[in-house]
């Protein structure tokens, strides 16, 4: 996977080179608030590179845990835009992603016995495909959107037992014991995350 992204990106910055059209936008949606830079490669593709960032909280419960989680976004994305109907276009490339989500819970059922930890993607670079409308690298000023799946895998939760008031007692002991089997509630939680949605509205500027 690391050598396809670096070929991407490579061809990216070749064809780059070599453009004769180029614009920028600025985007939000459901991977943050991010820009692209874009040059057109043919008549009808292009190419597109971008980064994108932001955070959200909500809540997750499992039967014994409550969790206060904060979704942290981050994304660098490499696309080839192909046009063949106007305006509208399939995109296809890599997003490296540095998504995570920070959980912290406290137990139902012991008090003063807390969890703590991350929950993260399986694969740091993840397939991307989605359709579109309007190019970055189109003169003037208009605006695009994305709607799309990045393929990222299904999560992997990362969790640490606190007992607090609890430590060194036959409950702290079995909550220990017990954090693999936590891990596994709070991952089929997250299991249908594996395609993350990727939703994206912005405008461009191109010359």
């Amino acid at each position: 996977m690391k050598y396809g992204r670096s070929v991407l990106f490579m061809a990216l910055a070749a064809a780059a080179g070599a453009a004769q059209a180029g614009g920028v936008g600025v985007r939000i949606g459901t991977t943050g608030l991010g820009g692209d830079i874009g040059w057109d490669i043919a008549p009808t593709l292009g190419g597109r590179v971008g980064l994108s960032a932001g955070s959200y909280s909500t809540d997750v419960k499992t039967d014994d845990v409550s969790y206060d989680a904060k979704l942290k976004l981050g994304n660098l994305n490499a696309f080839l835009d192909w046009s063949p109907l106007g305006p509208f276009r399939i995109s296809a490339g890599l997003i490296a992603n540095n998504n995570k989500v920070d959980v912290n819970g406290q137990s139902n059922s012991i008090p003063g016995l807390s969890y703590s930890g991350t929950i993260k993607p399986e694969h740091k670079v993840a397939p991307y495909l989605g359709i579109g409308y309007g190019n970055v690298w189109t003169k003037g000023v208009n605006f695009y959107f994305d709607l799309g799946v990045m393929f990222q895998g299904t999560p992997k939760a990362d969790l640490s037992v606190n007992c607090g008031s609890q430590t060194g007692t036959p409950a702290c002991n079995s909550a220990q014991l017990l954090a693999a089997d936590e891990e596994q509630k709070l991952q089929d939680k997250v299991k249908n995350y594996k395609y993350f949605p990727v939703a994206n509205i912005g405008i461009t500027i191109g010359f």
